[in-house]
């Protein structure tokens, strides 16, 4: 039987290099909470009523970047490899209690067979959420383990780099002070939704005007709806805002509405439909893209399975001529595959004007004048260590 066209857009995302016949088992795995951006609340603030809509989004200590995990995993020739992952306390949990068991005295060159091993044993509990999340920070130390062994930057393994640098995007608030570092893209997360009616579409329009005045007419601008529209509202909305020029909207819907992503795709003109940050794993977005749900694709590494995971989703967007600009892109995890896709133009900030502790600092790549630079130092070129996390 001849090969299928997805038998060509996997191997062209295989690992660009043979595997070295040096064994590294693994002798530990360990994993810690750490907080690398965002708001951070362990328990529940106090509610007004039982219909406050600020309990639709009280997201807890396991979302986002102020649920984060760090992921230790050493080897028996001394190197130590570190991940970022997502899912917070849980995810550590989950890789103490069960994927630590199926890795300790694993070979940890064996990258893509220890991805299919521990997305097999959590496939019953697993393929979204946690479990992929906590995946995600053990493939991202494989990954920086395997660098380290070769003596390389990862993106190295993966290719090479196809630019020298990456077009940096702002996202918050200070876009004032943003300008002033040198970026020349901004995206504005959006406050308003459904909740707050007709008032909230003038707040945005308001918010969205403000911001092109300071940026001028020809920087790129987004937004980043939060998943509070639904199809009528954000339909409404594109329309409103086409004087603005957006360059995408993104997760205006819940992520489960495919449907709903399929009909904006079809029907919004002008800004394109991002969406992805809260999808996972390649079965997930090849379901987006059989159904012609998106159009950009932002899948974060953090979170969808790791860098093995992030360069098969990037071959599927390749394969159909979609950009991919993954969630927080800026991370070393995320540049690593932005500078070795020729899809991927763009990598979100991370790490500027942001909230500094000493793992975020470690995590923050080189920034200079509204562009990121690649690292040349072994594996994912992060200088954290242990006592970070004690």
């Amino acid at each position: 039987m001849p090969p299928s066209r997805r038998d060509f857009v996997f191997a062209a995302a295989a690992p660009a290099f043979a595997a070295p016949a040096e064994k590294l088992t693994i002798t530990s795995v360990r994993a810690f909470p750490v907080n690398v951006g965002g708001l951070f609340q362990r328990e529940a603030p106090k509610f007004t009523s039982d219909f406050d809509p600020a309990r639709s989004r009280w997201f807890g200590p396991f979302a986002q970047l102020a649920g984060a995990i760090a992921v230790e995993i050493k080897t028996s020739r001394g190197l130590t490899g570190y991940g970022l992952g997502g899912g917070g306390g849980a995810a550590a949990y989950i890789i103490e209690h069960h994927l630590a068991g199926l890795l300790v005295g694993a070979n940890a060159s064996q990258v893509e067979l220890l991805w299919e091993q521990l997305y097999n044993s959590t496939l019953f509990y697993g393929r979204k959420g946690l479990p992929i999340m906590a995946m995600s920070g053990i493939d991202n130390a494989l990954w920086d383990i395997r660098g380290k062994q070769a003596a390389q930057p990862v993106h190295a393994l993966l290719g090479g780099p196809t630019k020298d640098k990456v077009l940096a995007y702002y996202t918050g608030f200070e876009v004032e002070k943003a300008l002033e570092l040198g970026f020349r893209a901004f995206k504005l997360p959006i406050r308003h939704g459904l909740a707050q009616g007709r008032e909230g579409m003038d707040a945005i329009v308001d918010q969205i005007r403000d911001a092109r005045k300071k940026i001028g007419p020809s920087l790129e601008l987004m937004i980043d709806c939060l998943c509070q529209w639904d199809v009528p509202y954000t339909l409404e909305m594109a329309d409103r805002l086409r004087e603005f020029r957006l360059h995408f909207i993104e997760e205006p819907l819940s992520p489960d509405n495919v449907e709903g992503y399929a009909r904006l795709c079809r029907e919004v003109k002008g800004p394109l439909i991002a969406h992805g940050e809260h999808e996972y794993t390649r079965f997930g977005f090849a379901d987006l893209l059989r159904n012609r749900a998106i159009q950009v694709l932002q899948p974060d590494t953090t979170w969808c399975g790791g860098v093995t995971e992030l360069r098969r989703i990037g071959a599927l967007a390749a394969a159909e001529s979609l950009r991919m600009i993954p969630h927080r892109g800026g991370s070393p995890y995320g540049l690593a595959v932005i500078l070795t896709s020729p899809n991927c133009p763009m990598a979100e900030s991370f790490g500027i004007l942001e909230r500094m502790n000493p793992v975020m600092a470690a995590m923050t790549s080189r920034f200079e004048k509204g562009y990121y630079y690649p690292s040349d130092k072994p594996g994912f070129g992060v200088d954290i260590n242990e006592r970070m996390f004690q």
